[in-house]
């Protein structure tokens, strides 16, 4: 693994103005644009201004933003000054938005037209509750340096901050897009970043915290993963190393992966500016215009979400619209054999898909890594990160194991510090960590997942995997996609329960007869689904992944006689 000579990803940006200044690095499909010195210039104008609104090192700053050169700016800008980034989902609820306020102390929350109105609301509750009424900061506006001001105070076992609540919160407005009238305790982006830029200190120590990322975690429970400089920068040049690259200079890749999402904002957006390509902002997924948007910008590199690839199977002439790519990447869920396999055919362009989590900034595994790609394989490691199986006791698995399914874990400079605020339930002393994610290694490395230990069924005392059902049901003429849960059962404990999306010309009533009858063919009794469901879609995250916690909730009402 080569590591990248810079200090922090924002210090790259600055590598890469000096190199290719009139470079463009950031377009949007409204067509503004950037370039590399002007990226640069921005980004320490935003870096000033965050020290002179009372941002200083350790403070936390959200960003509620969609897809836009702001959301780029404002968050290299904030590594710069050597705060710490909280990219949100900007279609979180105000609820979830106060909490997150509170949860994570942020001083500042950057939104847009299409945010603001919410993160008004949840300034309120957040206010309510001693957080978001007073200065941010440690001193008056236009007192404070990026990153020389004292650190925020509370100290973590990772060397960070550890303060639960912060002293105010104010919000800070981008322009235009109809956005509404900066209130008299608000202010603009134009205004925070309309200073003359000044020099930054050099970050003292790699292991400083960079970014919280809110996720599920292994506990189920919504925390924030602590990631710092070091874990963020060395995955960046773990996946540089990759060969054939992901990435390369010439390349024009596709960003219509979430931004907020560990997947856009380091493997994708930390890769464009590692490798000096050119970024393609979308803030939207659309069958038709983002076909449209690859064919008008020449895009090379397209990474998506697996749901991207049902939505595209079957339309016409794609081979000839995809015809500037020369890599389609999938992430943050797993794609199956048959939908990487149709896809090629109809496409004309290979597919690699990878494994990756949050806690690991986030890539851990790719089939650019295998020798062979296998069907259903997620990949090899990246080099500088580690594998292995452990069972139920944590003890690891025996070299001969074979395909015996065990709990993943993980090693490497990539990891995260722990979750947030103290950095609980990070790596053990040895600098393993248990992902939750439950697989089995082939002879040559190769990494197949199975489920989440989180989504196992016991029936009668016996292990049923959701991904094997899954499988099954996945085969039979009339579904298009399928999930599988574990309800409780007065006699076997947990009763497994499928839920169904057929084909738009498919019965209903024989897609359940034609999914039992393969289950029945297929699977052993126990594990057959005892009630199949037909919905018209599954409850998805913004990245793919199915919402199992809300399909269990649904299958217990159910039970209940709730629905």
């Amino acid at each position: 693994m080569s590591a990248p000579a810079a200090p922090d990803v924002a210090a790259l940006v600055a590598e890469a103005a000096a190199d290719l200044p009139s470079s463009l690095a950031v377009v949007e499909t409204s067509g503004r644009g950037v370039t590399w010195s002007e990226l640069d210039a921005e980004v320490s104008r935003v870096a000033t201004g965050l020290g002179r609104a009372g941002i200083v090192a350790g403070h936390r700053v959200m960003l509620a933003l969609g897809n836009r050169i702001e959301f780029v700016t404002a968050y290299l800008g904030v590594l710069r000054a050597q705060a710490v980034a909280v990219p949100v989902n900007p279609g979180s609820a105000v609820p979830e938005l106060a909490r997150m306020i509170d949860d994570s102390g942020a001083r500042l929350v950057v939104a847009d037209a299409a945010t603001v109105d919410a993160v008004r609301a949840a300034l309120a509750i957040a206010g309510s509750r001693g957080n978001g009424t007073g200065e941010p900061g440690t001193g008056e506006p236009g007192t404070g340096e990026p990153g020389t001001g004292e650190p925020d105070t509370g100290e973590t076992g990772t060397g960070e901050t550890g303060a639960a609540h912060s002293p105010g919160c104010r919000l800070v407005l981008v322009e235009g897009d109809g956005a509404a009238v900066v209130g008299p305790d608000e202010t603009t982006f134009h205004a925070l970043r309309d200073v003359e830029p000044e020099s930054v200190p050099p970050l003292p120590d790699p292991e400083k915290l960079a970014v919280l990322l809110y996720t599920s975690g292994t506990s189920g429970e919504p925390r924030a993963a602590m990631l710092s400089h070091r874990a963020l920068l060395a995955n960046v040049a773990q996946v540089a190393g990759v060969e054939p690259p992901m990435i390369r200079g010439d390349d024009v890749v596709l960003g219509v992966l979430p931004l907020f999402h560990v997947y856009g904002l380091n493997a994708v957006l930390g890769g464009v500016i590692s490798h000096r390509a050119k970024l393609v902002l979308a803030d939207r997924f659309d069958p038709e215009g983002t076909l449209d948007v690859i064919e008008d910008e020449a895009c090379s590199v397209v990474p998506v979400a697996p749901p991207v690839f049902a939505h595209w199977l079957g339309m016409e002439a794609l081979a000839e619209r995809l015809g500037p790519v020369r890599m389609m990447l999938s992430g943050s869920a797993p794609l199956s054999a048959e939908t990487v396999q149709a896809f090629e055919a109809a496409g004309e362009v290979p597919v690699h898909q990878g494994y990756g989590l949050t806690e690991a900034a986030p890539v851990v595994t790719t089939t650019l890594r295998s020798a062979d790609p296998k069907p259903g394989s997620v990949g090899a490691a990246l080099d500088g990160i580690e594998l292995r199986l452990v069972d139920d006791w944590d003890r690891p698995f025996p070299a001969d194991a074979g395909d015996d399914p065990g709990q993943i874990q993980i090693r490497g400079a990539n990891l995260f510090s722990g979750y947030w605020p103290d950095g609980a339930d990070g790596p053990d002393p040895d600098g393993w960590w248990s992902t939750g994610d439950v697989g089995f290694l082939d002879a040559d490395g190769d990494l197949f997942l199975v489920d989440r230990v989180k989504d196992l069924i016991i029936v009668s005392g016996f292990n049923v995997y959701p991904f094997e059902v899954e499988s099954v049901i996945a085969e039979t003429p009339g579904v298009r996609a399928a999930a599988v849960v574990g309800a409780p059962d007065r006699l076997t404990g947990e009763a497994v329960v499928a839920y169904v999306v057929p084909e738009a010309a498919s019965e209903p009533a024989a897609v359940i007869d034609a999914v039992s009858a393969r289950c029945a063919a297929q699977l052993a009794g126990f594990k057959q689904p005892t009630r199949v469901e037909v919905v018209e879609a599954l409850p998805r995250t913004v990245t793919g992944k199915v919402r199992k916690g809300v399909l269990r909730g649904v299958a217990r009402r159910s039970r209940d006689g709730l629905l």
